[in-house]
């Protein structure tokens, strides 16, 4: 097995991007760090080192278990990575979540101009 792998490869394996070009964007556009240090998308990333990934407005943490080059299934990727992201910022994601304040029944099909114009109302 490889002793390390490129990091957009590894980001898009373990499933922390949906695709392979949005993991080298985020590189490009240096929303990702490893060890501290911004990270190109050719860079190669090894066992134990930590990678912090920036998805607005969050900050996740990370730390590499295993190499992996090629997507699994999502129960197999955790054997690869370790989330230690801060609680900080696990508490920032679950408000944000919760304050959801407008929700509609799948499949009740689009607004109507009366709840558009409510929605439009209570958003200032």
């Amino acid at each position: 097995m490889n002793e390390s792998v490129r990091i957009d490869k590894w980001l898009w394996a373990v499933r922390i991007y949906k695709t392979r070009s949005m993991a080298t964007e985020a590189c490009r556009n240096g929303k990702v760090h490893v060890n501290g240090q911004p990270a190109k998308a050719s860079r190669s990333v090894s066992v134990g080192e930590t990678l912090t990934v920036r998805k607005s407005p969050y900050t996740f943490t990370y730390e590499v278990c295993g190499m992996i080059e090629k997507r699994v299934s999502a129960k197999l990727a955790s054997d690869y990575v370790k989330d230690i992201t801060p609680a900080e910022e696990l508490l920032k994601v679950k408000t944000i979540q919760e304050s959801a304040f407008f929700t509609r029944d799948k499949g009740a099909g689009r607004p109507t101009k009366k709840d558009r114009r409510i929605l439009d109302r209570f958003r200032g």
